[in-house]
């Protein structure tokens, strides 16, 4: 018998800032629209997102030296926004979520 799944209970752990910030911290000079690609969003939502994450002193952006790219920087000992967690920097979930997905990607982690 085949089970049917409820549309309202897709959900998942990590919040589309948390994956933007995830990509940024893998690649300082990633485009806007290889992040959208990547986290399935479009490229509008990562340019207000990169700018929530500026705001609130996650991110720094700069000219790369090209001058026609940004780079961004993750500003160290940023911890997390909700006083459940704001006692752990986010340092260490981007350090648990360093390896890029895919093929080369351990499955047992």
């Amino acid at each position: 018998m085949g089970e049917t799944r409820d549309p309202h209970s897709e959900w998942t752990f990590l919040t589309s800032h948390a994956r933007v910030l995830l990509a940024i911290s893998r690649d300082p000079g990633i485009r806007l629209r290889d992040i959208a690609s990547t986290c399935g969003v479009t490229e509008r939502t990562v340019q207000a997102i990169v700018t929530d994450l500026e705001r609130a002193g996650y991110l720094v952006r700069s000219r790369a030296d090209d001058g026609r790219r940004n780079r961004y920087g993750i500003v160290q000992g940023s911890r997390f926004r909700h006083p459940a967690e704001s006692d752990h920097q986010i340092a260490g979930l981007l350090a648990l979520l360093a390896d890029p997905p895919g093929p080369t990607a351990s499955a047992d982690r």
